[in-house]
């Protein structure tokens, strides 16, 4: 009996010493309020600035966007701001971070659309998407997406230093696309869906005629139009592939199918393809 008294005095008192503690840490939390959260130190706007500059020139590209970035949050309104935003593209770009650079760009271009540097940033943004392309098996979104920029930069600003650039580089990813295209063309003919690989082939010859694919186009659509017995528009592909490249193997490859059917190049000018011979 005795036992059990101790027993429950103890128990009380565990709970008595535990709901003290309790309260002591509530008490201390109130009294000392929530731990402080370390404020960033300012540093000078030129200072980082400078540092930055300092960075990318021994070519501590990741280092200067830090700076950077703290340049733009410490003093968003100072007019070296501007240029760090500016230096955050670059930065970005040169050490292959395309994703934040493309970011970068269009901060910039929604922040200060009349600046001088908008030709520029155009263009890093587009070569971000140019760097970016892989092989013809892959989806062709980036090849479409650095066109598009770089259309943008070469209408709106074609005496630019970079329209040139801009220009050569769209023909590499105009030969993406098309040769997407033919590789898709190529997969439905083996698989004998003709009027799917006609209209990949002629996707070819009517959007991307300054592709390296053209000829093969030509040659694919000759084939195919045989395949489906459309022997005029086979006869018309083969003459506009023979007029425009007549040195072509791929000339002489379509000339030598259709005379394994008695058939010759001739223009038809009723065809689709007439528009085409140059």
């Amino acid at each position: 009996m005795k036992l059990d008294v101790l027993s429950q005095f103890s128990s009380r008192a565990a709970r008595i010493v535990a709901i003290g503690l309790v309260a002591a840490a509530l008490a201390g939390c109130s009294m000392f309020g929530p731990p402080k959260i370390k404020e960033e130190p300012i540093v000078p706007a030129q200072t980082l600035y400078q540092g930055a500059l300092d960075d990318m020139d021994r070519q501590y590209y990741q280092t200067a966007i830090t700076k950077l970035e703290k340049l733009e949050r410490q003093h968003p309104r100072d007019p070296l701001s501007e240029k760090g935003k500016l230096m955050q593209v670059y930065a970005n770009y040169r050490i292959g971070q395309f994703d934040e650079a493309i970011l970068a760009a269009d901060r910039y271009l929604a922040l200060y659309p009349q600046n001088s540097e908008v030709p520029y940033v155009l263009w890093l943004k587009g070569t971000s998407y140019f760097a970016q392309i892989k092989d013809i098996t892959r989806d062709q979104q980036l090849s479409r997406d650095a066109i598009d920029t770089y259309n943008l930069l070469i209408s709106n600003y074609p005496q630019s230093e970079h329209a040139a650039d801009a220009k050569e580089k769209l023909l590499t990813a105009y030969d993406q696309l098309a040769g997407k295209e033919m590789s898709v063309g190529r997969y439905y003919q083996g698989n004998g869906q003709y009027a799917a690989a006609i209209n990949r082939f002629r996707e070819v010859v009517e959007r991307w005629q300054t592709s390296t694919h053209i000829e093969e186009a030509l040659y694919r659509l000759t084939e195919t139009y045989l395949l489906l017995g459309l022997t005029n528009e086979a006869m018309s592909a083969a003459a506009v592939l023979g007029h425009n490249y007549p040195a072509s193997d791929w000339y002489k490859r379509a000339f030598e199918t259709l005379g394994k059917q008695g058939l010759a190049p001739q223009l038809n000018s009723g065809s689709w393809l007439a528009s085409h011979r140059t």
